[in-house]
C-alpha cells in the first residue's frame, strides 16, 4: 500500500491545463502543416503522400528525441527546393527516376546527421554564417515564388531562374488563364487579411474554400487545374533501387541538403529556446534530425527540419511540451484518411497562393538592411543572393556554404594581438590602444592573440608577435595572455615550444599568462623545462613574477 501512494506522489502527470494547451497548439499546427505538405510536394516535385509520410515520420521522431518543446520537424520550403535541384542536375529519365534519387538523398542526409551526431559535431551549423542564411533565404525565396507565378496563370513555361520565368511569362501572356489568376490571387489577397488574426489558420481557411469552389463548379471548363485525385496508401519500408554509382554521386551532392537542414533546424530551436530560457543540446538535436530524415526516406518521405516560422506558430498558439506535436499529427493523419477525395479538389492557383504566402516573409528586406545599418558583413549576404540567382540553388547553396567558409578563414588568416598595459594600480591589464593612459612595464611587453591558437592562425599571429619583439629592443621577457584559447592542438603547441626555444637562444624569456587547464598540461607533458614556473592563472601574477629577479 505505502508503495502504491508513493509511486503515485513521484508520477509527475500533465496538468489538464498544460495539455488542453498542447491539444489547441496542435490543433492549430496540423491546420498549418496540411496545405504545406501539399504545397512543398509541389516546390520538391514529389507526390502529396512523400510530403505527409514525412511530416508524420518528423513530428513522432523529434518528440521522441528532441529536445526543444516548439520545435515541429516537417518538410520545409528550402529543403525541398534543395531536392528538387539536387534530383535535377542528375537528370532522371522520368518522375519514378527521379523521386528515387531524391529519396536516396534523403536516407543518406539522415545517416550523415547521425554520423556527425555520434562525433559530436551539433555545432556544424556555426558555420554557416547568420548573413549567408539570409541571403540564401531572401534568393531561395525569390525563386520559389517565380515558380509560382506560371502555375496562378495556368501556363507552363520551360526556364527555371526566375528572371526567365518573368520573360517567357509576359511573352506568353495571350495564353494566360484569367479564372486561374483571379482565383490565385484572390487567396493571396485573403491570405494577407487572415495574417491579421494570428489565431487563424489563414492558409487552411484559403484551401476549404478552394475546395469548395472545386465542389460547386467544374474547374476544368475554366482552365483552372486542381491536384487531381490522390492515390494514398500505407508507406512500407525500402530503400530505392538505384546502382552504386548514384548513390555515390548523391553522397557528395547532399553537402547543401544536410547543411540548410542543420542550420535551419537549430536556428529555430537556439530561438525559441532563448525566449523561455530553455537549454538544448546541439549534438542531442542532430541526432533527431539525423533519426528523422532516416526514417523519412526509409518511407519514401521528403527531407524534415524545424521550420522557423512553423515553430513559432506553435510557440505562439501555447504549446507547453512535444505533445503539441504528437497531437499535431495524429490530427493531421485523421484530416488526411478521411479528406483524401477533398484534397484531390484543391485548386492549384490556391496552392501556389499558399507557398507564396508560406515564403512572404523571407521576402522581408529587414534582417539585410539591419546589416547595411551595422555595415557587418552586408556584402556576404548579397554575395550569397547573387549566388542563388545567378548559379541556381543548389550550386548557390554550396557557393554560400563556401563564402561562410571562406569569411571564416580570411579572419583566422588575418593575425590580430593587442598590447597589453596595466590601468593604474588596478592589476587589470587592457588594450593600450584603446586606453593611452595605461602604463607599460620596463623591458616587458605583454600582448594578447585576438584568436584561438590552432593549425590555421598560430603560425601567423607568432610571426605578428615576432614583428612585435624586433620592434623592441629594450624587452628581455614577452608574455602572451592565452586567455583565446581553450585548448591547443599538436601544430600550436609545436609553435609555442620553438617560440620559448628561440628566445632562450636570445637570452629572453616567455611567460604564458591566462593558461587553462587542458593547455597547463600539455605544455608541462611536452616541454616541462621549457614552462615549468612559467605558467600562470592571470597577466598580473605573470607580471610581478617577470619582475622577480630570477634566472630564466
Amino acid at each position: 500500500m505505502n508503495f502504491n501512494l508513493s509511486v503515485k506522489r513521484n508520477l509527475h502527470w500533465p496538468s489538464k491545463q498544460l495539455l488542453a494547451a498542447d491539444a489547441v497548439a496542435g490543433l492549430s499546427v496540423a491546420f498549418i502543416l496540411l496545405p504545406q505538405a501539399v504545397a512543398y510536394a509541389a516546390i520538391a516535385h514529389l507526390t502529396i503522400q512523400s510530403a505527409i509520410t514525412a511530416t508524420l515520420l518528423g513530428l513522432i521522431c523529434y518528440a521522441w528525441l528532441g529536445g526543444s518543446h516548439f520545435a515541429i520537424v516537417s518538410p520545409t520550403s528550402s529543403s525541398a527546393a534543395l531536392l528538387a535541384a539536387v534530383v535535377i542536375s542528375m537528370h532522371p529519365i522520368d518522375r519514378n527516376a527521379g523521386a528515387a534519387l531524391g529519396i536516396a538523398l534523403v536516407i543518406l542526409t539522415g545517416v550523415v546527421l547521425l554520423v556527425l551526431a555520434k562525433a559530436g559535431l551539433g555545432r556544424l551549423s556555426a558555420f554557416i554564417s547568420r548573413p549567408v542564411l539570409h541571403g540564401f533565404s531572401f534568393a531561395l525565396a525569390i525563386t520559389i515564388i517565380g515558380k509560382q507565378l506560371p502555375i496562378i496563370f495556368g501556363i507552363k513555361v520551360h526556364a527555371n531562374d526566375p528572371f526567365r520565368i518573368i520573360v517567357e511569362l509576359f511573352n506568353q501572356s495571350n495564353e494566360w488563364a484569367p479564372w486561374s489568376a483571379a482565383i490565385g490571387f484572390s487567396a493571396l489577397v485573403l491570405l494577407w487579411i487572415l495574417k491579421r488574426w494570428h489565431t487563424v489558420p489563414g492558409a487552411f481557411v484559403v484551401l476549404v474554400l478552394g475546395i469548395c469552389l472545386s465542389s460547386a463548379v467544374n474547374l476544368a471548363d475554366f482552365d483552372v487545374a486542381v491536384v487531381g485525385p490522390l492515390q494514398l496508401k500505407s508507406p512500407s519500408l525500402s530503400l530505392p533501387q538505384l546502382p552504386i554509382e548514384k548513390w555515390v554521386q548523391l553522397g557528395e551532392l547532399a553537402c547543401g541538403l544536410l547543411v540548410i537542414i542543420v542550420a535551419e533546424s537549430w536556428t529555430s530551436v537556439r530561438s525559441l529556446s532563448l525566449i523561455h530560457n530553455n537549454v538544448v543540446e546541439p549534438n542531442r538535436e542532430l541526432l533527431a534530425l539525423g533519426t528523422a530524415n532516416l526514417v523519412s526516406g526509409l518511407f519514401q518521405g521528403m527531407p524534415v527540419g524545424a521550420g522557423f516560422s512553423v515553430s513559432s506558430a506553435n510557440e505562439e498558439a501555447g504549446a507547453q511540451s512535444k505533445l503539441a506535436g504528437v497531437i499535431a499529427a495524429l490530427v493531421l493523419l485523421l484530416m488526411v484518411v478521411f479528406g483524401q477525395a477533398w484534397i484531390g479538389l484543391i485548386p492549384e492557383p490556391i496552392v501556389a497562393a499558399a507557398i507564396i504566402n508560406a515564403l512572404s516573409q523571407a521576402l522581408s528586406p529587414k534582417s539585410l538592411i539591419y546589416l547595411w545599418k551595422m555595415d557587418r558583413d552586408q556584402y556576404l549576404a548579397l554575395a550569397a543572393i547573387v549566388a542563388v540567382l545567378a548559379f541556381g540553388v543548389l550550386h548557390g547553396m554550396l557557393i554560400a556554404v563556401g563564402l561562410s567558409l571562406a569569411a571564416a578563414i580570411r579572419s583566422f588568416s588575418q593575425p590580430l594581438v593587442r598590447e597589453l598595459a596595466e590601468l593604474g594600480n588596478s592589476r587589470d591589464y587592457v588594450d593600450r590602444e584603446s586606453h593611452p593612459q595605461a602604463q607599460t612595464q620596463a623591458n616587458l611587453l605583454i600582448l594578447r592573440p585576438e584568436e584561438p591558437l590552432f593549425f590555421a592562425s598560430v603560425e601567423g599571429i607568432l610571426a605578428e608577435v615576432q614583428q612585435r619583439l624586433q620592434s623592441r629592443d629594450d624587452v628581455q621577457i614577452l608574455i602572451l595572455s592565452l586567455e583565446e584559447s581553450a585548448n591547443l592542438d599538436s601544430t600550436a603547441a609545436e609553435c609555442l615550444i620553438e617560440l620559448a626555444d628561440d628566445l632562450k637562444r636570445q637570452h629572453k624569456a616567455l611567460l604564458l599568462a591566462r593558461v587553462k587547464d587542458p593547455i597547463r598540461q600539455l605544455l608541462l607533458k611536452l616541454a616541462d623545462e621549457q614552462f615549468h614556473d612559467k605558467l600562470f592563472w592571470s597577466v598580473a601574477d605573470a607580471v610581478v613574477s617577470a619582475q622577480t629577479p630570477k634566472p630564466f
